[in-house]
């Protein structure tokens, strides 16, 4: 008897489950959003009965100005949803060129993601969805059939900063099984970033592997450190629990990230099969990140022969006071006469940081320093600093 009970409840049980994944099928009404066409316009839908207006602002749409903390930056545009039968707002796009989309709605002034569209992504502590649209430079966006790398979490012990720190490293494909010994790349995000951020928003793996897929870049290590120097991990993957991400937390540029940032490459010639000298590391970021590659590249000027600037936040900071700030140009003048192999700056007409960039592109050519620079359309967003990537990797080694 007890048994059978047992049995009943168990059975009533899985009835009950199967019941509750129905309905929250029936919900969902089998809506798709986004719908992408096969000319590449885009519709979106949202089951919202009961909402009185519902807009899209999205990354494809013609951009606005906006107040960040790092002054007037491009913001995504936004465009009204119409609604239709049994409750449902749709928009449709224009026809999109390739490229890694990102989109938010918002209803009655309420900023939300798509339900329908299980695929989302964080910026600093932001969560939007994402799509892509095929063909160009999207395809190296896609995890295609080819070989692929690994990506791995490690943790390494940095003395400068007293604490173990976690750290994102990507290994081309057959790492694993070889005996081969490869050059470096350290990539390094921007302010309200982390080691998450290369990754996911960049695209990292999926880029290197395409590139190397196509023998467009030679296989290749790529370090992704977190430059948050208060921070031993993510938010929500160390010590500090779970907790709002910052655009800037404390420390971020002061000096102690690029004073320390030997520890990272010793952690990774003690743990890697790696060619560990100057022609085979490269160290690249984007606009903090670019910040600290700059310095960390002059501070260190006998060690990288390739290096990357992506909309780098060259400025003056009041609180670059440390000794890693001294001596600017004449530790430029020792990074060129040390000799280096590619001295690569890359930013949008529009990107609120041009005007620095160019200064500091004149002191450069001042100095008689050489470098290659690239000027994109766009502004500051992942959408340029992906290409970027996808221009710099194939450049090194």
């Amino acid at each position: 008897m007890k048994k059978h009970f047992l049995l009943s409840f168990l059975l009533l049980g899985f009835v009950g489950v199967g019941l509750q994944a129905q309905e929250a099928l029936f919900r969902a009404q089998q809506i798709i959003s986004p719908e992408v066409h096969q000319d590449n316009s885009v519709t979106f839908r949202l089951l919202a009965p009961n909402a009185q207006s519902i807009q899209i602002t999205d990354d494809f749409l013609p951009t606005v100005k906006i107040e960040s903390p790092m002054g007037q930056m491009d913001g995504p545009g936004r465009a009204d949803l119409v609604k239709g039968e049994n409750g449902i707002w749709e928009f449709k796009s224009q026809i999109l060129g390739p490229e890694l989309y990102n989109y938010s709605f918002i209803i009655d002034g309420f900023t939300t993601t798509d339900p329908n569209n299980p695929f989302l992504i964080r910026d600093v502590a932001s969560v939007t969805n994402i799509f892509i649209i095929g063909g160009g430079h999207a395809e190296l966006y896609k995890t295609n059939d080819i070989p692929h790398g690994s990506v791995t979490r490690r943790w390494y012990d940095s003395p400068g900063l007293g604490m173990d720190r976690r750290i994102t490293i990507y290994t081309p494909p057959g790492y694993e099984n070889s005996t081969e010994k490869y050059p470096v790349l350290y990539l390094l995000h921007g302010a309200g970033g982390d080691e998450e951020a290369w990754i996911s928003l960049g695209r990292t793996a999926q880029i290197m592997d395409n590139l190397i897929a196509q023998g467009k870049a030679n296989p290749m290590i790529v370090v992704m450190p977190n430059g948050n120097v208060i921070q031993d991990a993510a938010p929500g993957e160390g010590s500090m629990g779970y907790y709002k991400p910052q655009f800037m937390v404390p420390k971020t540029m002061d000096g102690t990230y690029e004073a320390n940032f030997m520890d990272i490459v010793k952690f990774v010639e003690s743990n890697y099969r790696v060619k560990a000298d100057k022609a085979n590391r490269a160290i690249a970021g984007l606009s903090m990140g670019g910040f600290h590659t700059m310095h960390i590249s002059r501070y260190y000027p006998n060690t990288f022969d390739y290096v990357g600037l992506f909309s780098a936040a060259i400025m003056p900071r009041e609180d670059a006071t440390a000794k890693v700030y001294s001596d600017i140009e004449g530790t430029l003048k020792n990074q060129m006469n040390n000799g280096f192999k590619l001295y690569w700056i890359a930013i949008g007409k529009t990107d609120f940081l041009f005007d620095a960039n160019t200064a500091y592109r004149k002191m450069l050519d001042n100095m008689g320093m050489k470098y290659e620079y690239v000027e994109s359309e766009g502004g500051h967003t992942w959408r340029n600093w992906r290409v970027y990537l996808t221009e710099f990797a194939p450049r090194l080694f």
